[in-house]
């Protein structure tokens, strides 16, 4: 049985046209996953189904009845809730207020706090998360928590469709796991889900039919048993990708560019001690919480040390000292991509081409004042060499998909001709198409001498893009080895401490 049905929806922005006459059919109690490219029209669909942006042309059906919502709370009493790529929680509030916002108990014009805190829990059982309370603030809890918080919200609504865009892309494989068994629950109550995800072992893990966006389009369509990940993959990006990865030949050299030496910063970095040289790829793998993250922001100053020594070239530093500011280090050659990249890796409100110099602008400046055609030029280049999909350079940042903002991220490290990059989840929300040329954009920077120490959570990446992988497990990272003697076997048994090759198959996301 038909759920919603889409025909001929267009919406355009100005002279950018979002979505041209698409398609869509999602029936009763199925998982249907939307997959494209990053600027192909999927976040834009999501929120027109969510009654925050208004098609200018076509027809939307829900429940075989006409489907025009006024406003997100009005789709919301229709039965539709979504659930956003970037987290919109409101992080001053506890975990069962923005559990059951708008939903909220009371008595006599009172909230009634033990009742809100009671339906919090209920729903919130289903993830078993030990650091999720009704009680706690928001503020206080992790990234992939605040995602779970989102997902719960969600559920708390009783909707009949629930838009999920990118759900997983902060969670650890064992919440991912548990969020799978609630789809499988709501799936088996009735309830459909439209599933956005960039990972094609995870759509096929969990939906039952698909399409493809392409250019605002809907490209190709039908149940995924009878199509390869060849095919859904070339209606994406319109062209046949034979190599998700660049050839390129491990690095050979023996010049030491980066050493750490012990470092800690309790309780998520114990001992972390590495070496990084000219032209290398470094992957850092392991658990989401295991000091990954925690580990780069350390060696950055983001985060005090408590103990260990850094050599850059022949100039040894003290982790815990002055030295360890954005800006000198940025003099010593170092470049950086923080995961976040709204929080800290862009500046949203200004221009690509801003985004792109601002860590170089003496490229595209004199005396002080910046050349704004050199500096439109210089970006114009890094645009073309990275597609990304954009107006023009003097457009702002946060108009463009999450896919492009990242590209963006990493035109600014092009540009700052950085000789060490520590890239923190580089490819994370981006689309299959786009990933093919960050590796690109990865492998020209080793070969033109850069050393690039990369932290991903996906084990495909480490092992296509990176010379050495170490592992991270509970704050000490392990000595590093050539990636061709890991697999994700002894990568997860590392991870997690453990020699059970059961329980590490279970955790790898491969």
């Amino acid at each position: 049985m038909t759920l919603l049905e889409l025909t001929g929806i267009k919406k355009s922005f100005g002279a950018t046209c979002a979505l041209d006459s698409m398609n869509l059919e999602v029936r009763q109690g199925e998982v249907h996953a939307l997959v494209g490219e990053n600027g192909a029209g999927k976040s834009t669909l999501m929120k027109i189904l969510s009654g925050a942006l208004k098609p200018d042309e076509g027809k939307m059906r829900l429940r075989n009845g006409e489907y025009v919502p006024a406003d997100p709370q009005d789709a919301r009493q229709q039965g539709i809730a979504h659930i956003h790529q970037e987290l919109l929680n409101c992080t001053h509030l506890s975990v069962a207020e923005n559990i059951l916002m708008g939903l909220e108990p009371h008595r006599y014009g009172w909230i009634d706090r033990q009742a809100l805190n009671r339906g919090a829990l209920d729903i919130l059982r289903d993830f078993h998360h030990p650091a999720i309370t009704p009680e706690r603030r928001l503020a206080d809890l992790p990234i992939a928590a605040r995602q779970i918080v989102e997902i719960c919200r969600a559920l708390a609504q009783n909707a009949s469709l629930i838009l999920m865009d990118e759900p997983t892309s902060s969670l650890p494989r064992e919440d991912v796991q548990r969020l799978f068994a609630c789809i499988n629950r709501l799936r088996s109550a009735g309830i459909a889900i439209i599933y956005i995800s960039h990972f094609l072992e995870e759509i096929r893990e969990i939906a039952d039919r698909f399409t493809v966006l392409r250019d605002g389009r809907s490209v190709l369509s039908g149940s995924l048993p009878e199509v390869t990940d060849a095919q859904i993959i070339t209606a994406m990006v319109g062209r046949a990708v034979e190599n998700l990865f660049p050839v390129r030949q491990p690095s050979r050299t023996a010049e030491r560019v980066l050493e750490v030496r012990h470092l800690s910063a309790p309780p998520g970095v114990r001992d972390a001690s590495f070496e990084l040289y000219r032209g290398e790829v470094l992957g850092i793998a392991g658990l989401i919480g295991s000091g990954r993250t925690r580990m780069v922001r350390t060696l950055l100053g983001l985060l005090p040390a408590q103990t260990g020594e850094i050599v850059i070239g022949n100039e040894l530093l003290p982790a815990k000292g002055q030295y360890s500011k954005l800006d000198a280090l940025m003099a010593r050659g170092l470049g950086y991509l923080s995961e976040d990249r709204k929080g800290e890796g862009l500046a949203l409100e200004l221009s690509v081409a801003d985004n792109a110099t601002m860590t170089n602008l003496t490229s595209c400046s004199r005396w002080g004042w910046i050349n704004r055609r050199s500096q439109a030029e210089q970006t114009e280049r890094w645009i073309q060499k990275l597609r990304i999909k954009v107006r023009n350079p003097e457009s702002p940042v946060v108009r463009l998909s999450g896919g492009n903002q990242q590209k963006v991220a990493i035109a600014r490290l092009l540009h700052q001709q950085a000789r060490i990059v520590f890239m923190d989840e580089p490819t994370r929300g981006v689309d299959i198409g786009s990933k093919v040329q960050i590796y690109q954009a990865i492998a020209e920077m080793a070969e033109a001498g850069a050393s690039v120490l990369l932290v991903s959570s996906y084990l495909p990446e480490l092992f296509g893009v990176c010379d050495r992988i170490a592992v991270m497990v509970r704050g000490v990272l392990s000595p590093a080895r050539p990636a061709n003697e890991w697999n994700a076997e002894t990568v997860m048994q590392t991870a997690i401490g453990s020699s059970a090759v059961g329980s590490a198959e279970k955790e790898a996301r491969v």
